[in-house]
């Protein structure tokens, strides 16, 4: 077998191919453009969306050229994949401005080097499907694809007893109509998608076949849904989705996402993911079994996907912060890396205004009655802001409020509070 789907076999990322020996012929034979299309649904991707895009970048790290799509036609139609009911539809100015998120983050995972073979490419499909009339779209794609063909695609059938409108039904043709015409115009051999988008690979290799003589020869790869050990989707916390851009998942809790990854899957997601080698996942795989306790694996993932994704000084961040509370050294950190650290722990309000170490604990609900407050406080387990408070008449104060807003109160080891004021 090739050497690149060789390591894309045994990282568990080839699922379906629409004819695998010839794609793989075709594959020793030259260096290939492929392409992979995102809908911008969102002005960001989450973690489930990069899988195919990472495969995508191990292809051009082996020397072929990704084509990035984005979506901005297909977007404001919308996918009837995965989906039991019509998707809202967006605005022209939402679809716009979520295609310029999107690139700004394909522009992290790959190399767009302009003098180089392999430099990625981006392309937006509203740039020839927007340009193209009702009519030529029927005369010219419509009559290519027979609509018990169309009928026959799971994510099509799937929708027939609740409901289809011809708008989401005649989705899989634009999608056809894009792998056409970057068969065209850019070269492209390939294309790559999840597993919910072989109906819409298919319905393109379709339209490649009857515009172009025997000729010509393109290829579909689906890559397998991840999911978690206990068949659970994978990518959800109690927050929501994990998302790549950091105003919705902060570094930190994205660091916090991959450490906190089961045993049982930290293999897994070290070979979809990262782009380490066979011979240092194998060695972390062994950590798993020999020393668990001291989460390698974990942290090599963490390390791996927060670079990728933030930057380096982004992973210092998160790091930093990681420390500071395992330790309880919050005098390391931030005013703004408390409030990203402590953003999901237990909150109360309080008025802004001076008051006693005891009252603030039993008023906040952090300790049950004034009588154990005050045991708290003399036994040491109470810190304000990562500062040790033993004195009974100590004030709570401006001097504590970190932006004049909140305090962050520890009792004992693990338990937070953050006290806001108002």
């Amino acid at each position: 077998m090739n050497e690149l789907l060789q390591d894309l076999n045994w990282r568990g990322l080839l699922y379906q191919q629409t004819d695998a020996e010839g794609m793989e012929k075709l594959l020793d034979a030259e260096k290939v453009s492929l392409y992979v299309g995102v809908d911008p649904t969102a002005d960001s991707m989450h973690i489930g969306h990069i899988v195919p895009l990472l495969t995508l970048r191990r292809f051009q790290k082996a020397g072929h050229k990704p084509v990035l799509l984005v979506g901005g036609a297909t977007g404001t139609v919308g996918d009837p994949s995965g989906r039991s009911e019509e998707r809202q539809l967006q605005t022209m100015e939402q679809v716009e401005a979520n295609v310029r998120g999107l690139k700004a983050q394909m522009e992290r995972l790959f190399d767009f080097s302009s003098d180089a073979d392999n430099g990625a490419i981006l392309v937006n499909n509203n740039d020839w499907a927007g340009q193209m009339t009702l009519i030529d779209f029927l005369r010219d794609y419509g009559k290519l694809i027979n609509v018990n063909y169309i009928l026959s695609k799971d994510t099509v059938a799937s929708r027939l007893d609740s409901g289809i409108s011809f708008t989401e039904f005649a989705y899989t043709l634009i999608q056809g109509m894009d792998f056409n015409h970057l068969y065209d115009n850019f070269n492209v051999r390939i294309q790559v998608g999840g597993s919910d988008q072989w109906g819409n690979i298919t319905t393109g290799l379709e339209m490649i076949r009857k515009t172009h003589d025997e000729t010509a020869k393109a290829y579909g790869i689906t890559i397998p849904l991840v999911t978690k050990a206990d068949g659970t989707k994978f990518g959800k916390t109690a927050g929501g989705a994990v998302w790549l851009d950091a105003k919705k998942t902060s570094p930190y809790e994205f660091y916090q996402f991959w450490v906190n990854t089961a045993d049982a899957d930290v293999i897994k997601y070290l070979k979809i993911f990262t782009f380490l080698t066979r011979e240092e996942i194998e060695v972390l795989a062994q950590t798993v079994e020999t020393e668990a306790h001291l989460r390698k694996a974990q942290k090599a993932l963490a390390e791996e996907m927060t670079r990728l994704i933030h930057g380096d000084e982004a992973l210092a961040t998160a790091q930093r912060i990681t420390a500071a509370l395992f330790s309880g050294d919050l005098k390391a950190l931030s005013t703004d890396e408390m409030k990203d650290a402590f953003k999901d722990v237990p909150s109360t309000e309080l008025p802004k205004e001076d008051i006693n170490i005891v009252e603030l604990l039993v008023q906040a609900g952090i300790s049950p009655s004034k009588r154990q407050a005050r045991e708290d406080v003399t036994n040491g387990a109470i810190s304000v802001n990562g500062e040790k408070v033993q004195d009974l008449d100590y004030t709570i104060d401006a001097k504590d409020r970190l932006d004049d807003a909140f305090s962050i109160i520890r009792r004992g080891k693990k338990k937070y509070t953050m006290v806001q004021f108002n």
